[in-house]
């Protein structure tokens, strides 16, 4: 594999500039993905304070005094701060919104609109912007000035009730699935927005939700429940649930000294290469859902006799869709996972460094890296204001119906 590159040598997005408004995750993450591909991310932060998520921590892990969360979502980007209420910060902010191709922001439905920062309050004096909005339940309905939180949408959406065995207690994803499913698919509207602007010079309003990214995460099983005539909810199994639609085996199987995770198998070919008669007389398919506990159960018990190596090997050997499970170092140490390249080493400054993953996508074989840490709040201040003449306001008309919209 070639050595890899720092995407602002040669980024895909070179030349574009996205000014991003939004805090915590979901928007972050989509201004992030756009520096990886090259794109210049300015980070509008209020000053002093910051985004929020900059004292939001996962653990008590504290690399060099860095919140190693905020830098994983805003590594690569430059930050600004303006106090967004005062008529000076805005008319520069809005300026620099007047030069930017893309605008991001995540806030409630109608926060931006107040402070004149909206997309058709941006688009009056760039109309060619591409702006995108991500709420957590959409700009409409009962919900929409609710907090749009990870776990809050998880619950709102159906998500929980798929996880866990028949029984159990509705139960969360281990990760803001939310945020990141939702960041990822603005990224799909902004770029595809681009190459419309590139034929025909149109703008655009990228928007999404939370909400509307979880259910577009289940539409395999919510297509399924939504064109059944008796309107059945999903069974999940009730033991080793695992896809509440498939049948057995699927799932995650304990071994001697681990687990195995088996994907869609003919029941009655695996007990044959397990060497168990029982699950070898399951011959019809009909029985592999209509029987799924028992199934399971009769698997379970068997593959507890022998380690997962053991397993595994019969599996690989016969072309059995199977994996063993795998803690991360275990991962860590795998010979897939060290040609990935996947970590890259963060510039804190003075000698210190973190470790931080790269985007997962290669362009012509190159691995996209940066060694750009996340910023301080207004640490590109000055270097902005310069470049793009923000601190002598000539057009004072731009501001119209933004700081008077603040002040009613």
């Amino acid at each position: 594999m070639t050595p890899p590159i720092d995407t602002h040598d040669n980024g895909l997005l070179d030349g574009l500039l996205v000014v991003d408004f939004s805090q915590f995750l979901a928007g972050p993450l989509a201004g992030l993905k756009l520096a990886d591909f090259g794109a210049r991310v300015v980070k509008i932060e209020r000053p002093e304070i910051g985004d929020l998520c900059r004292y939001l921590y996962l653990s008590d892990v504290e690399v060099h005094g860095a919140n190693t969360l905020f830098h994983a979502i805003n590594r690569n980007k430059q930050s600004y701060s303006a106090n967004l209420k005062d008529k000076l910060d805005l008319e520069k902010v809005l300026k620099l919104c007047a030069k930017a191709d893309v605008v991001i922001q995540n806030f409630r439905p109608g926060i931006m609109e107040k402070l004149g920062l909206s997309f058709d309050q941006i688009k009056q004096i760039n109309p060619g912007v591409v702006y995108a909005s991500v709420s957590g339940y959409g700009e409409d309905g009962d919900w929409k000035d609710l907090p749009g939180q990870d776990l809050l949408a998880q619950a709102r959406s159906g998500l929980l009730w798929l996880s866990g065995d028949h029984g159990d207690a509705p139960t969360a994803m281990g990760l803001a699935v939310a945020d990141q499913l939702a960041g990822n698919i603005v990224v799909q509207g902004i770029l595809a927005a681009l190459i419309r602007r590139g034929r025909s010079g149109q703008g655009a309003h990228i928007q999404t939700s939370l909400l509307e990214a979880l259910v577009d995460f289940q539409f395999e099983v919510l297509t399924t429940h939504i064109n059944d005539a008796e309107n059945r909810l999903p069974k999940r199994s009730a033991f080793n649930n695992a896809h509440a639609y498939l049948s057995a085996p699927y799932g995650v199987y304990p071994t001697s000294d681990g687990y195995v995770a088996i994907a869609m198998t003919p029941v009655d070919k695996l007990g044959e290469i397990v060497g168990s008669e029982a699950l070898a007389a399951y011959a019809d398919e009909k029985q592999w859902f209509e029987h799924r506990d028992e199934i399971k159960q009769r698997l379970a018990d068997h593959l507890k006799s022998d380690t997962t190596q053991h397993w595994m090997k019969l599996f690989v050997a016969k072309d059995i869709w199977a994996s063993e499970v795998l803690q991360w170092p275990d991962l860590f140490q795998s010979t897939s996972f060290k040609a990935l390249h996947f970590f890259q080493e963060l510039d804190l400054g003075q000698g210190n460094s973190m470790q931080a993953m790269r985007s997962p996508i290669r362009v012509d074989g190159d691995v996209l890296n940066s060694a750009r840490p996340a910023p301080a709040i207004g640490e590109h201040n000055a270097e902005i204001d310069r470049e793009f003449d923000l601190t002598t306001i000539e057009d004072q008309s731009i501001t119209k119906g933004g700081f008077d919209e603040i002040v009613k």
